[in-house]
């Protein structure tokens, strides 16, 4: 029996009918959805190097990517300024985490994806005294990054300015101060305005916020192009008010003020905790070298500091370090000759006030601040397992920066929502490597889009039923001729 005898014209017809169908359907344009491009930054901060791989869709957002963070690796070993003796060892310890991005960004595109080092506040100040050993140990990260396949942007030193900036952009874009993720499922300009930064370093307290029109010190002004939007912000740094140097300057003024005698009682460091100090630790560098000294300890004197947890004597000490006029930058400033922002919100990003809000949520921040100092090492150590050096200090810097916010910019800390205390925003760490990222998204040029011809997904319930209806009646149809000619068979054998 052939194939023709099987297949009845009905069917056939059938079949032409589905193929003339397929033929007058419109086809429309499909987007393919674009692929995931990466970068890489290396955060080469004081005491040790991260690695951060980030990510975004090909398709931008008003030529600005949409980042999240794809991973992150911790360097092994101290930060780069701390091999100074052999630089080369520098290079060496970034390569485990560079052969991790090797693994986890697809090979196809090692080639495209930006990668870029930036070393901040110890190499700054390495420069400032060897510049020729700060040179070469970014040297030596550079020959290494560039054994790797990706496109290197450079090894450098970020300028402060770059480094608050880019830490800026950072926190309002996890904010959702630029764009959001709507209900609609698409991303729009946000409406909230952005929040001014202020940032607890070691040796300087920052400060960076918006601004609408140019201030007094063009020279402290970076203007920004993100989500299609322009961003004048201006940053400025107070050196000597971090907390390294806010430590110096508060131990050689208690070590003056009880007169230089050997055991000397320190109120912003919990009672039962003591630090032996050598006088040169203290007078050294170039925000207390200049300090009056009555009597000339050398630098070898060893001083016996212990703490009393007074946190009302705290605060006056560390009102006496305050010299409100090197706050003013500005030609507006408040009665007290502080720069007073015009900007209705702030984050301070402080691990110190952190803890103290963590420990006293139910009480505003001034009774929390004197709470926490007036508490005992053994108190402290119950509530943290932090380290108790670390610990210990935590009562002078969020004395500092409370004395700051009430006293120097003149916050009301009662408002509502007008200044936030957090060493994280949300489960990120506001650095400067996701802004420096999303800023340098701005020259990466998108893929373009790529197309398939598509029908719409109605249609395609019709055909499904007409081939099944064909395929159903082709079978059935062969079934019945096959019966049919047994049958024949059997009545023929039967007749001889």
């Amino acid at each position: 029996m052939s194939w023709r005898e099987l297949l009845p014209p009905s069917l056939v017809i059938l079949a032409g009918l589905i193929g003339i169908l397929l033929l007058c359907i419109t086809t429309k344009d499909v987007q393919n959805p674009p692929r995931c491009k990466y970068g890489i930054v290396l955060d080469a901060g004081p005491s040790h190097t991260a690695l951060f791989i980030y990510q975004w869709s090909a398709s931008k957002e008003n030529n600005t990517g949409v980042i999240s963070e794809h991973s992150s690796c911790t360097v092994q070993g101290p930060g780069i300024s701390s091999y100074s003796g052999s630089p080369w060892e520098a290079g060496n310890s970034l390569k485990p985490c560079l052969s991790q991005a090797m693994k986890e960004i697809p090979v196809g595109q090692h080639e495209q994806t930006p990668i870029y080092l930036g070393a901040t506040a110890s190499v700054r100040l390495l420069n400032l005294t060897s510049p020729t050993v700060s040179d070469t140990l970014l040297t030596a990260v550079t020959s290494t990054l560039k054994l790797y396949p990706f496109d290197f942007k450079g090894a450098e030193i970020l300028s402060r300015q770059n480094e608050e900036v880019f830490g800026w952009i950072t926190v309002n874009y996890l904010l959702e101060n630029f764009i959001k993720y709507g209900w609609t499922g698409r991303w729009s300009r946000s409406r909230k305005r952005t929040v001014g930064v202020i940032t607890i370093g070691g040796a300087s307290t920052q400060i960076t916020f918006k601004i609408k029109e140019r201030s007094t010190a063009p020279e402290n002004e970076v203007t920004l192009q993100l989500y299609g939007q322009a961003h004048r912000v201006y940053t400025h740094h107070f050196q000597c008010y971090g907390r390294d140097q806010l430590l110096k300057r508060l131990l050689l003024k208690v070590i003056q003020d009880h007169g230089y005698v050997t055991n000397v009682s320190n109120p912003c460091w919990p009672l039962s905790y003591s630090r032996e100090v050598r006088f040169g630790s203290v007078h050294a560098g170039p925000c207390t070298a200049s300090s009056t000294v009555l009597r000339t300890p050398t630098s070898e004197d060893v001083f016996h500091i212990s703490g009393s947890s007074n946190s009302s004597a705290c605060r006056k000490l560390i009102g006496s370090l305050f010299n409100s006029s090197s706050f003013c930058v500005f030609s507006q400033c408040s009665p007290n000759e502080v720069f007073q922002p015009n900007i209705t919100r702030f984050q301070v990003i402080s691990e110190a006030l952190d803890l103290v809000k963590k420990m006293m949520p139910s009480t505003d921040l001034g009774q929390a601040v004197d709470s926490f100092c007036g508490m005992s090492m053994e108190e402290l150590s119950k509530r943290s397992q932090m380290r108790p050096d670390r610990l210990a200090d935590h009562c002078y810097v969020s004395t500092f920066i409370y004395h700051l916010s009430t006293r120097g910019y003149l916050f009301d800390l009662d408002s509502s929502g007008q200044i936030t205390f957090q060493e994280k925003v949300g489960n990120t760490s506001p650095g400067w490597a996701l802004g420096y990222m999303l800023n340098l998204t701005n020259t990466i040029p998108e893929d373009k889009l790529r197309f398939l011809k598509g029908i719409e997904y109605g249609v395609w319930p019709l055909l499904f039923i007409l081939f099944v209806l064909l395929l159903t009646g082709s079978f059935a149809r062969i079934a019945y001729r096959v019966m049919a000619k047994d049958n024949r068979q059997d009545g023929i054998l039967e007749e001889l």
